[in-house]
């Protein structure tokens, strides 16, 4: 089937990965990484909000008094550079610490999937896989932090603005997608680069799904749950789209 004509069932695959997360036996892979993420959450809150009142009394304070209208229109733009970098950031940090976790969680879905069973996995197996685990995160933000940082630098060129902030939303949501299905292709041993090969096939389907993860994470405290249901999602999307193992 063309790749253009393939249904949106992203949605539904993140809906259907939500349901899962809340079966039982999954909950060690979930509460830990839950903890961890509100912690950085509410201290990335913490240094934003910081940062922002910091970089707003600077500015003021090096204008003229008679320009202090001016504070009304920075403010949005400022607020909304701060989001940009707590949701990038927050995003990084906390798939770098959970990633283990995560890689569990998507392991045990796909054994359910695929109707296998293991024997239960303790911590101590979750502390074996953390250096393979935070380089596949390394790798990842390799991949998208140097094209990251070229969008974010087009946005400041007036006009070229104009196309630059539609691709910089376009590729946030890609990124949801790459995230989160990367955790089973690693446990498949499937390397990133054929991981992405295959999703580049399947873009519609890989971007149905990074959206509504995307709007997900831009919501405070809804984002910690979005997390680990996007794992599961992106498991069975992964097993149920592609059955067999890349050649």
């Amino acid at each position: 089937m063309p790749e253009l004509i393939i249904p949106m069932r992203g949605p539904d695959y993140l809906r259907e990965g939500w349901n899962r997360i809340r079966q039982p036996g999954l909950k060690r892979f979930l509460v830990i990484p839950l903890i961890l993420n509100l912690g950085i959450f509410i201290a990335l809150i913490s240094w934003g909000v910081t940062q922002f009142n910091l970089l707003m009394a600077q500015l003021m304070g090096s204008l003229p008094e008679w320009m202090a209208f001016i504070e009304w229109l920075l403010w949005p733009l400022f607020a909304l550079v701060v989001l940009v970098v707590l949701f990038f950031g927050f995003s990084v940090v906390a798939n770098l610490i959970a990633s283990p976790f995560y890689g569990f969680l998507a392991e045990k879905i796909a054994e359910q999937e695929r109707g296998l069973v293991s024997p239960p996995t303790g911590y101590k197996e979750i502390l074996l896989v953390v250096p393979r685990s935070l380089g596949r995160e390394l790798r990842k933000i390799s991949y998208y932090l140097p094209r990251l940082i070229g969008l974010l630098l087009l946005t400041l060129i007036p006009v070229v603005n104009l196309v630059s902030s539609p691709l910089l939303l376009l590729f946030g949501v890609w990124m949801m997608a790459v995230q989160y299905v990367d955790y089973q292709a690693d446990n498949d041993q499937v390397s990133f680069i054929d991981m992405l090969r295959w999703m580049r096939g399947r873009r519609t389907l890989a971007l149905s799904f990074g959206l509504p993860v995307y709007f997900g994470m831009l919501i405070p405290l809804v984002n910690l749950l979005v997390m680990p249901a996007a794992v599961a999602g992106s498991t069975l999307l992964w097993i149920r789209e592609r059955p067999q193992p890349l050649p």
